[in-house]
């Protein structure tokens, strides 16, 4: 594989829509060597949310949305986490100790900055300036059922910051749907007080645009099927709760709605 540290699919996509995945990828280029992890952790959870980035193609192609793409491991650097953050070079992630970003010097961090963040939130801002219409900032991830031993009781959480406009629209349709059977939540089993939402607050809340981020249970999305079935679920209540803020505010824009 070749080594790119952000992907941009649907780059012609209509919709108002904007999906960010930063956590889309494990790979890791060979000169890192692991980071001195075993191969069972670079491939685990640890190392990217399972399933997230194959829903966010789904649900891309349902709503014909433009999806920006992390493409290395957030081993080596999360792109949802800005550079003076701990956790964007995390030393230990669960119960695993990670000896390659162990003691990392001021250049060596700032190598890895420039080689992955800054492409990547360079061009999710392009992305976002460039588009036809005013955007709407939906980033996606997963999470583990089981985090240090204790057991998660959730299937989905739509997360915000100070900004909930968009979630708790989202948050109004989904729990009201009569066929929807999952367990969600607000601001689980993450908030903003754990430090992931970066990248909503330095592009969807600086720019005073609708965002939300949304967590998913990585069992519920562990085949393509499943994926599918999450990203039509996803893009029809996202697809209603902007239906809902356009009317509240008199905007009649259409290309919010999907395409299939």
């Amino acid at each position: 594989m070749s080594e790119s540290a952000v992907i941009v699919h649907n780059a012609n996509g209509r919709h108002r829509v904007v999906l960010v995945c930063e956590h889309a990828s494990a790979f890791m280029p060979k000169r890192f060597n692991n980071l001195g992890l075993s191969n069972e952790a670079v491939v685990s959870h640890i190392a990217w949310d399972p399933g997230a980035a194959v829903t966010a193609r789904f649900l891309s192609e349902y709503l014909d949305a433009v999806l920006v793409e992390g493409a290395v491991s957030r081993l080596l650097y999360d792109c949802n986490r800005p550079p003076a953050s701990p956790g964007a070079m995390t030393e230990r992630s669960e119960i695993y100790d990670i000896p390659g970003n162990k003691a990392l010097t001021v250049e060596q961090r700032q190598q890895r900055i420039d080689a992955f963040y800054t492409p990547f939130t360079d061009t999710l801002a392009e992305v976002l300036d460039n588009h036809h219409s005013e955007p709407v900032l939906v980033t996606v991830h997963s999470f583990t059922p089981v985090y240090n031993g204790v057991p998660r009781n959730l299937d989905i959480g739509m997360l915000h910051d100070t900004d909930a406009r968009l979630a708790n629209a989202v948050l109004g349709v989904a729990q009201g749907d009569i066929v929807n059977a999952y367990n969600i939540q607000r601001n689980e089993p993450y908030g903003p007080e754990d430090g992931v939402t970066h990248t909503l607050q330095l592009h969807g809340i600086n720019n005073n645009l609708h965002n939300l981020m949304i967590e998913i249970r990585n069992s519920l999305i562990t085949t393509d099927a499943e994926c599918k079935k999450m990203a039509q679920h996803l893009g029809r209540w996202i697809t209603d709760a902007l239906n809902q803020l356009n009317a509240a505010s008199g905007d009649t824009d259409s290309s919010q709605e999907p395409l299939s």
